[in-house]
């Protein structure tokens, strides 16, 4: 693999002003998620997760520092990144089929709207049975999967998104992390994912960047090489994992330390 393949994000921070004065949110902030992988951030409430992620997105941008994906920098938003937010962002006004279909057809994408680019998807979240159907008649994991299916259906390099699942009960959180890793890996996607949830983002991450606590800064990068020797989606034993409970009780110390540091 080329080391300009995946996302790079180098000596990045972030100023706001704020009540005439300035507030750093991010301190030179590196880290490499390669092409293919799952990465999470993770840390402390206001750490500037969110922040970072919408910087990748190119909502905002950074006050100091480069990122850069598959060697291109990111300035500006771009159908190279998609993203998928905590809240259900379908079109009430229309079906499944086109809330999945309506990125492509803004972009003018017929090409993919011919070879069934839509229907794939949909199919991919287990909604074939509700394509023709309204948002508001759909559970909230179900208006999730809209979310994800129309954000694929663009085949963005980098699916980005922000606690995804923050919102759901959690026998349907888990099921939809369950199915965003089915789809992710059959569609070889690359995802950065925030999280405030250990247990999500050691499930999910290839890779973990744990942020500390504002000013963000990347105080430790923590690899989950262990699920390589687990059955894939089996959550007992992820739970009952040695190494998890290891890595789990790690990253409760970086919390505790964190919230020691700020009192």
């Amino acid at each position: 693999m080329s080391v300009h393949q995946g996302l790079s994000v180098t000596g990045v921070s972030k100023t706001f002003q704020s009540g005439g004065r300035a507030v750093q949110a991010l301190e030179n902030i590196s880290l490499g998620l390669p092409a293919g992988k799952v990465g999470v951030l993770l840390g402390p409430s206001g750490c500037g997760k969110s922040t970072l992620l919408r910087m990748i997105a190119g909502l905002e941008k950074p006050s100091d520092g480069t990122i850069t994906l598959n060697g291109r920098a990111v300035n500006r938003p771009g159908r190279d990144r998609g993203m998928v937010f905590q809240d259900y962002s379908s079109f009430p006004w229309l079906s499944v089929r086109d809330n999945v279909a309506y990125g492509l057809k803004i972009n003018g994408d017929r090409n993919a709207l011919n070879e069934g680019t839509v229907d794939h998807f949909i199919r991919a979240v287990g909604l074939e049975k509700f394509a023709d159907v309204f948002p508001h008649q759909l559970s909230g994991g179900m208006r999730q999967r809209v979310a994800i299916a129309r954000t694929l259906a663009n085949y963005p390099e980098l699916l980005l998104m922000d606690e995804p699942f923050g919102a759901l009960d959690p026998e349907t959180r888990w099921q939809m992390q369950d199915l965003l890793l089915n789809v992710v890996r059959k569609e070889r996607s690359t995802v950065m994912v925030v999280s405030h949830d250990i247990e999500e983002a050691l499930y999910l991450g290839d890779v973990v960047f744990f942020l500390s606590r504002h000013p963000g800064r990347l105080r430790e990068t923590i690899f989950t090489d262990f699920k390589s020797s687990l059955p894939q989606n089996d959550r007992e034993a992820f739970l009952q994992s040695d190494d998890y409970r290891r890595l789990e009780l790690h990253i409760r110390r970086l919390m505790r330390d964190e919230g020691l540091d700020a009192a």
